[in-house]
């Protein structure tokens, strides 16, 4: 794991809060306007994960996961502020092309089987799971929300590194080797 990281994924706030209470291992991407002609790339197997709002709602998680809309890290900050608390590393990255492989997705994250449809659909056909493992600080981070973070696209560098040291796993090693598998077994 890096030391420090100044480069972050914008990802909904629902989504960030399943991945910091251990009720998903994986980020499901298309990609955001920004994205540019190519699409959605991994172009950093490790980033904070930063907290978003927009276009997030109830109607795209799975019902027994419109609680995570009430989450900390989902509910919106002070009015300019950003909080972090969560990191990531990418242990595997995933394309999926075939339609019949979306319905399988419902085991392992919190988006609803329409939103992960119309992900699929949107542009070019097809889409992304990564595969993480996150880890969280002890105490979240507040930072200013610059006006270059704002947009749709996955990236962004904030404005300083901020240090890794005292991360911890959210899931045991053994935990997430079994989502591992998990996932092995339903993208195979």
């Amino acid at each position: 794991m890096l030391a420090q990281n100044r480069i972050a994924f914008k990802e909904w706030g629902a989504g960030c809060a399943a991945l910091g209470q251990g009720r998903q291992t994986v980020i499901v991407r298309k990609g955001g306007i920004h994205e540019g002609e190519q699409g959605f790339r991994v172009d950093h197997r490790e980033f904070w994960l930063f907290p978003t709002r927009f276009h997030q709602g109830a109607e795209q998680l799975q019902p027994e996961s419109s609680d995570l809309l009430q989450a900390p890290i989902a509910i919106e900050p002070a009015s300019g502020k950003i909080m972090l608390a969560l990191y990531a590393v990418v242990d595997k990255v995933l394309e999926i092309k075939e339609p019949s492989v979306l319905p399988l997705l419902n085991a392992i994250q919190v988006l609803n089987q329409e939103t992960i449809q119309q992900r699929f659909e949107y542009k070019k056909t097809g889409l992304f799971v990564l595969l993480v493992r996150a880890y969280q600080l002890p105490q979240p981070f507040e930072m200013e929300n610059e006006t270059h973070y704002g947009g749709c696209r996955s990236w962004v560098e904030l404005t300083q590194e901020y240090s890794t040291s005292s991360l911890t796993p959210i899931l045991t090693a053994e935990q997430f080797e079994q989502q591992q598998q998990a996932l092995g077994e339903i993208i195979a």
